[in-house]
């Protein structure tokens, strides 16, 4: 094991060196998995299949890092595996739902639209929240389709809402990587618009800072059809990323959401409150909305609204909630607001 470990170290120290290709410097994350013979298994097929587990552990605890199979990962592995099986039958049975997480105005109080957010409900499992299923589904293929539910789930009751005589509800859904560089993904989005009725300046779709760096270039071209069909565009977890101001100036986006681990570090850390502002401030410069995740205390959302921050998110307003619970609050919220 230990001449193993040290011919992994070699090999994340020389994907981890800068490429330079087509005159571009690429960034490659590696992570890697190992098991042993013949304490982890006897054969071939079982030690391949436990350092693929041992790798899935490497990626889940941040990459750019190696694992080795150990026995307490057997359980993981029948887990994730189990999940992957049943994953591939959800949709058809209908098991997914949507919840609807508002969005505050910090002055008046008003809802200003609503996050679509995905949940599983299991038939053995129960109510599983998307860190639990989403990474297999984007490991194994399955998110694309279930990517497509959303988005057209989110359009679909976010017209009847406006139907029902509540008047225009914004909906946000988030995107993740293997979708937007999807080779049909603006033809998939078109088409939802299109079904529903939805007007498109009323889908607001979220994207994080690293998805949209991977390739820069390539994703200014897709944001750019995005916003000619007169679709909004926000950068999710703001600040966990690594764009630039140039970039940040550079794509057309309206909104920047601050990630809720600074809102979270208001109270607890004088920098934070430093982090927090100049995010705020960053977004003001650019004419982009800002909003706060996370506000989950009274002292949170004191100190956004004295630094000017328009919006925020979070359990100090309302947990994420079913569609009909949603209703309810956004007439109760056009009546009395929901900053208190």
């Amino acid at each position: 094991m230990e001449d193993a470990a040290l011919t992994a170290r070699k090999i994340l120290r020389a994907v981890a060196a800068p490429h330079i290709i087509d005159n571009k410097s690429l960034d490659v994350n590696v992570s890697l998995g190992g098991s042993t013979y013949p304490d982890a298994a006897q054969d071939a097929e079982s030690l391949l299949g436990q350092a693929d587990a041992a790798m899935y552990e490497a990626k889940q605890h941040g990459r750019n890092r190696y694992e080795f199979f150990r026995s307490d990962m057997r359980v993981r592995l029948a887990t994730r595996l189990a999940l992957e099986g049943d994953l591939r039958y959800a949709l058809g049975r209908n098991e997914f739902l949507l919840h609807y997480q508002p969005k505050i105005d910090l002055k008046t109080g008003l809802i200003t639209g609503m996050e679509a957010l995905i949940r599983w409900l299991h038939p053995e499992r129960g109510m599983l929240l998307p860190a639990a299923f989403v990474p297999i589904a984007e490991e194994c293929g399955l998110i694309l389709p279930i990517g497509q539910w959303v988005l057209l789930e989110a359009c679909r009751q976010s017209r009847a809402w406006s139907d029902s005589g509540l008047g225009v509800m914004p909906v946000a859904v988030n995107v993740s990587a293997v979708e937007f560089q999807g080779k049909d993904f603006l033809s998939g989005v078109r088409a939802v618009l299109i079904s529903t009725g939805m007007e498109p300046q009323n889908l607001e779709l979220e994207l994080t800072e690293s998805v949209l760096m991977q390739d820069a270039e390539s994703a200014m071209v897709t944001l750019l059809a995005l916003k000619a069909m007169g679709i909004r565009l926000a950068i999710d977890d703001f600040g966990t990323g690594y764009s630039s101001f140039t970039y940040l100036r550079r794509f057309p986006v309206d909104t920047l959401k601050v990630d809720q681990s600074f809102v979270q570090e208001i109270t607890a850390d004088p920098e934070g409150k430093t982090m927090v502002d100049a995010m705020i401030n960053i977004g003001k410069s650019l004419n982009h909305r800002v909003i706060a995740e996370g506000v989950e205390t009274r002292s949170q959302l004191d100190f956004l609204q004295r630094h000017g921050c328009g919006e925020g998110q979070g359990y100090y307003f309302s947990h994420p909630v079913v569609a009909d619970h949603a209703k309810s609050l956004f007439k109760d919220g056009l009546q009395q607001g929901l900053v208190h």
